[in-house]
């Protein structure tokens, strides 16, 4: 059957010089705001200085770019060959921020902390690139109901993390401002913001929405007495990519959660690129279609390890691309070229990440509400796929309780022994387990008895 999308310029047209850049414009406004984000998030909740984080969020930028050539351009076995632009991922960011935590509480310094978590990634980002040789068989052990429910824990997990950003961050906990009517109205404004952007009958405006409720909640807030743009002058003009800047370790703690986390991913981005595929009117089926999953998944796996040696987070397939390709019409593999050039030149200076962390909490909280929400719905829309009868509630029921469970009071486990505690070491790890457990255990009794 044939696709419906009208596209102006197919996958190997070269739509003329301007008109791409355009376009490829945005799809930079779609995903900017998603791409820093992450690593932000990660940075201020373990409390890495302004310098570092600088460097990781410019990092994030450029290895970016560097994931979306492979992606975009087959090497071999990797890539898809679609216009699939790759992103920092948020599914990381509660796990790692956990982890960090527990190196940080056992006295490892800032730098130590940092290689551990990067090692780990290195190592953990194999799965992807396993998974993709074998993703038939994987595809019925991690069912739909899986990792739907893995992705529910993630965002569910994660709305915490924003709210404590929309109050105003913990420092503003410890110095009694947190929840403060400057705050809650910045946070507010945002939502607000993104909530009209989206009713409005302009496609642009909706596609960069983020980005533009951001900028007006800047605007406000440069109407506050304490607010002030604060540029470390000590960034350099230029950063330079350094691969494994912090050294490089492995924290056994982090790796069966981010293994978890590294297999949904992969199974995310079997609907990302099946997702580019139809609005790119390419077959969704047959030798061509599996071989772009293959290859997808596989540079999925291999970007997040090119992320962690560039001393940045995991990345994945950004599925708000597709609605620009809708958008514009343009499906062009050579507009996404153009994409990634732009995000790895926006990395290698320090002014971008400059004013990225002028950006209030409270701003960052509202806009990251949303997007956690978000992820939260999208899991919900991966388990309706499923067909919801009694032996997928009670997965879901006994998952959603142990894996949210564990993520508000992890120290649950603190008289278990020391593999267990391991094993179940975060809501993520402690409710994908018992959901891929579940999943095996119990009977097809009601498809079986379903009246035909």
């Amino acid at each position: 059957m044939k696709n419906k999308t009208d596209l102006i310029y197919e996958l190997e047209d070269k739509p003329p010089f301007f008109k791409a850049c355009f376009a490829a414009l945005v799809h930079l406004m779609a995903m900017f705001v998603a791409v820093i984000t992450p690593a932000l998030l990660i940075c201020k909740g373990l409390g890495i200085d302004e310098e570092n984080t600088a460097r990781i969020i410019c990092m994030s930028l450029f290895a970016s770019g560097i994931a979306s050539l492979l992606q975009i351009k087959t090497w071999g076995p990797i890539g898809s060959g679609l216009l699939s632009i790759q992103g920092t991922s948020f599914n990381f960011v509660s796990p790692i921020i956990l982890g960090g935590l527990t190196l940080k509480n056992n006295g490892l310094s800032q730098e130590a902390m940092l290689g551990a978590i990067f090692g780990t990634l290195m190592l953990c980002s194999t799965t992807e690139m396993i998974i993709s040789r074998f993703l038939p068989f994987i595809r019925k052990i991690i069912s739909p109901l899986v990792s739907g429910i893995v992705v529910m824990i993630i965002g569910l997990s994660l709305i915490n993390v924003g709210l404590v950003s929309a109050g105003g961050g913990f420092s503003a906990k410890a110095n009694g401002e947190f929840g403060s009517f400057e705050n809650l109205l910045l946070a507010g404004v945002v939502i607000l913001s993104i909530i009209v952007l989206n009713r409005l009958n302009n496609p642009f405006i909706r596609i960069s929405s983020l980005f533009i409720a951001i900028i007006i909640g800047l605007l406000i807030a440069m109407g506050f007495e304490n607010f002030h743009f604060n540029f470390n002058d000590n960034l350099p003009i230029l950063f330079f990519p350094n691969p494994m800047h912090y050294g490089l370790s492995i924290d056994s703690n982090l790796i069966l959660p981010l293994i978890l986390v590294f297999i949904v991913t992969s199974l995310e981005t079997i609907g990302d690129i099946s997702a580019t595929s139809e609005v790119s009117n390419q077959p969704i089926k047959g030798e061509l279609y599996t071989k772009r999953l293959k290859g997808g998944v596989l540079a999925n796996g291999f970007n997040s390890f090119v992320s962690a040696f560039f001393n940045t987070f995991p990345n994945s397939c950004f599925g708000q691309n597709n609605g620009v390709i809708v958008l514009t019409g343009v499906a062009s593999r050579y507009v996404g070229f153009i994409v990634a050039f732009m995000l790895i030149i926006l990395g290698l200076f320090p002014i971008v990440a400059n004013i990225t962390l002028q950006i209030p909490e409270p701003i960052l909280g509202g806009a990251t509400l949303i997007m956690f929400g978000t992820i939260a719905a999208t899991g919900v829309r991966i388990i309706s796929k499923e067909n919801l009868n009694r032996r997928s509630i009670m997965i879901i029921a006994i998952s959603l309780g142990i894996g949210l469970g564990v993520a508000n009071n992890p120290d649950i486990l603190q008289f278990t022994p020391t593999w267990f505690k391991t094993l179940f070491s975060s809501g993520i790890a402690a409710g994908g387990i018992s959901a891929i457990v579940l999943n095996i255990i119990f009977p097809f009794e009601e498809k079986q008895r379903k009246i035909k």
